[in-house]
């Protein structure tokens, strides 16, 4: 006795298109054809389309059945890897929750982690958008180093001058405020020593996560800023240098 395609996908709990596809990936055999013209499935073909659809249903994909080259019935190694996937899937679900519990608790933003929202709520428009791009860009050590800055009193009380500047700010008044900031920024690099490091142990590389906050600093800041952070940064330069 012979089944049908039909039949075969009824018996096997799947359907048409699926037994055909499993032709199509090489995975089933191609049965012989009656004198009608309609495959003619035996009891070897529905075994290996129950033995596919179980591995399947675990979450194994099928270009991973395919290498398994008969070894279907107890795939230890497919296995082993498909278990580790799981874990790390549900440990990522469980930090989620966790993080979606403090956001819910704590009417938290979702554009930032919970730890980094938390103190960061005096922030502006654009140190808000340049965090939200460290948070990507930072590995552990950077993210350590932005969470102590934002929870340093003297950082907002340092830059709230630098937050008002506009494009028409003039030249003197954008020189006399860098002469103002830098001591403040020497001694928050000295307070926060890992803020000098806080882009080489990016996921993205070193070089990229420059790259990438260069980038931010450009779009994100007016030109008067950028100009500060400039001549801040020179003069901070100009100190190492007198110094060495």
């Amino acid at each position: 006795m012979a089944w049908s395609t039909r039949q075969l996908a009824e018996l096997a709990g799947t359907t048409v298109r699926a037994v055909r596809h499993y032709h199509e990936v090489g995975l089933l055999e191609e049965p012989e054809r009656g004198s009608n013209g309609y495959k003619k499935y035996s009891s070897t073909h529905l075994v290996r389309v129950l033995r596919i659809k179980r591995l399947a249903d675990l979450g194994i994909p099928l270009s991973q059945i395919a290498a398994m080259d008969g070894a279907e019935e107890h795939p230890e190694e497919a296995l082993r890897t498909l278990d580790a996937e799981l874990a790390a899937t549900i440990e990522r679900l469980q930090r989620i929750r966790v993080e979606l519990a403090l956001i819910l608790r704590q009417g938290a933003a979702t554009d930032l982690p919970p730890e980094i929202d938390a103190v960061a709520s005096e922030l502006s428009a654009a140190d808000r958008d340049y965090t939200v791009i460290l948070t990507r860009v930072l590995g552990p050590t950077g993210l350590g180093a932005l969470r102590e800055l934002l929870t340093d009193d003297s950082y907002r009380t340092t830059f709230a001058a630098f937050d008002d500047l506009t494009p028409e700010t003039d030249a003197r008044t954008r020189s006399e405020l860098a002469v103002e900031l830098a001591p403040h920024v020497r001694d928050l690099l000295a307070d926060h020593p890992t803020l000098s490091e806080q882009h080489k142990d990016s996921p993205l590389g070193a070089e990229r996560a420059a790259h990438t906050i260069a980038v931010a600093v450009h779009d994100l800041y007016n030109e008067a800023q950028i100009d500060v952070l400039v001549q801040v940064n020179q003069l901070l330069e100009a100190e190492r240098n007198a110094e060495s």
